[in-house]
């Protein structure tokens, strides 16, 4: 006897919607039956674009729901911004249904939709953002047959820069990075995604200079993307030397072996926690953007930063934290109820490097437009709902107060910095950024990197970091 299928709805009745359709048809092993589509196209309202009516536009959605006994909502509308991903998810859970979404553009490598590929909606989702505008030609155009390095490619905004770099055709990419299972699982990943791309993992710290400058020397990337960093606030303020040896002392090495060995393009990855730096993180990254721009000046070269806020999802971010506590049973716990960040997608941020990368002919600062800042408390009340449970009731969200190196909120400008568009979307770019002499700057980062090794001194780190930073302040 033939097992019964589950009737489905498919929200979207574009390309995406479409692909879904043909699948679940082409597999009814998968146990799914669609009963047709929703859409908000009126031309489309009663049309069968791919074989299946649209039964009505979203406010359809409960009647459509009840009328053809459907028991499952797939959305799949992969560049519908947050607001419409929420709609979809507010109606399924009022028309008591389960839903299940179809992942964004920034992760749908080939443009392909399978079945298998749809999940649950997570937080990303309802936060997403219409996709920019990216000129594919130009990105190609640097990528193409070029080698290209990427650091810290096991981490989270490295392995998506590794998978997005990949769909360019480069002629190999270089995996660098001190973890080899992170390595081994991207280096593996890109080998089922493109079989043909060579993907060479490379174990090796930044920190380590006489290595760094032989893999420049005998590798000869054309593109370098900067992304390994300690990025972990608080064992930064325990450890401020760590974040000078790593941060600073790994930048620095790497921006000479690019020198030496002629990269095209060397992109330097920061983070909002370098504008007013409140912390030994944010300062060693504000340092790493100040020897980017000092040293592209001086030796006119294509090196430049690009700075934004959180990425959703990453391994530092508060999401998995607060995830981890909601299947725990809870309490959430919030350092401050007023905190408020940046967010974007990671697919989104690393789109927007990419395009940077090729745009950097001299020491700019690039500024990621990262839309308006989240309050952290609205985050972790979202992860609640989605998690099917109710915040207050099911799970209690606590405060505990600032930690050292914390602010309330962050910025993505200095208040000195003057910035202008570049003619790409959600790309800004800062339009004098400070430069100091590279001969004085790298004086001052010799004197930090020996303050940060040997005979520890973090008095001293501390004094450097405020002589090379007006604005730091301590919270």
């Amino acid at each position: 006897m033939e097992e019964r299928r589950k009737n489905v709805l498919i929200a979207g009745a574009g390309e995406a919607g479409g692909m879904l359709m043909r699948e679940i048809i082409k597999h009814p092993e998968l146990g799914y039956f669609p009963v047709g589509f929703i859409d908000d196209d009126p031309i489309l309202q009663g049309a069968r674009p791919w074989g299946l009516p649209v039964l009505g536009d979203r406010s359809a959605l409960t009647e459509v729901v009840r009328a053809r006994s459907v028991e499952l909502v797939f959305i799949a509308i992969p560049s519908a911004p947050g607001e419409v991903v929420r709609q979809y998810v507010k109606l399924s859970k009022e028309a008591n249904v389960a839903f299940r979404i179809v992942p964004g553009v920034y992760e749908l490598l080939d443009g392909n939709v399978k079945v298998e590929m749809v999940r649950e909606v997570r937080l990303e989702d309802l936060l997403r953002r219409t996709p920019a505008k990216i000129n594919l030609e130009e990105m190609a155009a640097a990528i193409y047959r070029q080698t290209v390095l990427v650091t810290g490619a096991g981490g989270s905004i490295g392995a998506e820069l590794v998978r997005q770099i990949a769909q360019y055709g480069p002629g190999r990419i270089l995996l660098l990075g001190q973890g080899e299972n992170s390595l081994y699982r991207i280096q593996l990943e890109l080998k089922e995604l493109f079989p043909r791309l060579e993907a060479v993992p490379v174990i090796v710290s930044v920190q380590d200079q006489s290595k760094i400058l032989y893999l420049f020397r005998t590798e000869r990337p054309a593109l370098v993307f900067h992304a390994a960093a300690h990025k972990h606030i608080h064992y930064m303020e325990a450890y401020p030397e760590e974040a000078v040896k790593n941060n600073v002392g790994g930048t620095l090495n790497l921006l000479l072996a690019s020198r030496e060995a002629g990269v095209q393009h060397f992109i330097n990855i920061s983070t909002d926690k370098a504008v007013r730096p409140s912390s030994s993180y944010g300062a060693s990254k504000r340092v790493g953007e100040m020897l980017t721009t000092s040293l592209s000046r001086c030796c006119s070269l294509p090196y430049a930063t690009v700075r934004f806020g959180n990425v959703l999802g990453s391994t530092n971010s508060v999401v998995p934290l607060f995830q981890r506590q909601i299947r725990r049973g809870g309490p959430i716990t919030l350092t401050d109820p007023r905190m408020e960040r940046y967010f974007m997608t990671i697919g989104e941020a690393v789109q927007l490097i990419i395009q940077a990368a090729v745009l950097g002919i001299g020491g700019e600062i690039f500024i990621l437009d990262m839309g308006q800042p989240i309050r952290i408390a609205e985050l972790a009340e979202e992860l609640i709902h989605l998690s099917g449970l109710s915040p207050g009731r099911d799970i209690k969200i606590e405060t505990c107060g600032l930690r050292p190196g914390e602010k309330l909120t962050e910025e993505l400008f200095e208040a000195e910095e003057e910035w202008e568009e570049t003619g790409r979307e959600r790309i800004r770019m800062i339009k004098k950024p400070t430069a100091m002499p590279w001969e004085t700057l790298e004086n001052h980062v010799q004197d930090l990197l020996k303050a940060a090794v040997g005979k520890i001194d973090r008095e001293r780190i501390e004094k450097i970091f405020q002589a090379l930073i007006p604005t730091m302040e301590r919270v």
